[in-house]
């Protein structure tokens, strides 16, 4: 695997990772661990930070003459960097309610 395959499955891995740190920061803080939750959201953007820097360098490229071909690949690519950010959307509003029902409980 090489070039164009290799970016793209780094981005897969990448934004994967953060959907899954993000996910995991819902979970606690639904068990009340709101700074756990708080360090899988900043550990949940580390890695999608890493995605991100490879899906830039793609329309780097493109915008410097040197065209990117489609690919189905390219396409799960980004579509997996959008429900990351989704999902990062939902672990904020999920976490604020979540510290909320905490604070009305006490």
């Amino acid at each position: 695997m090489e070039g164009m395959e290799l970016i793209c499955f780094n981005i897969i891995s990448s934004v994967g990772m953060a959907k899954s740190s993000y996910v995991e920061a819902m979970r606690a803080a639904a068990a009340g661990n709101f700074d756990e939750a708080a360090a899988k959201i900043k550990e949940g953007d580390g890695f999608y930070a890493q995605g991100h820097n490879a899906h830039s360098d793609l329309i780097a490229q493109e915008s410097n003459g040197t065209p990117v071909t489609p690919s189905l690949l390219l396409l799960h690519a980004e579509d997996q960097m959008m429900s990351s950010e989704t999902i990062r959307l939902m672990a904020e509003e999920n976490i604020k309610l979540y510290k909320k029902l905490s604070e009305m409980a006490n």
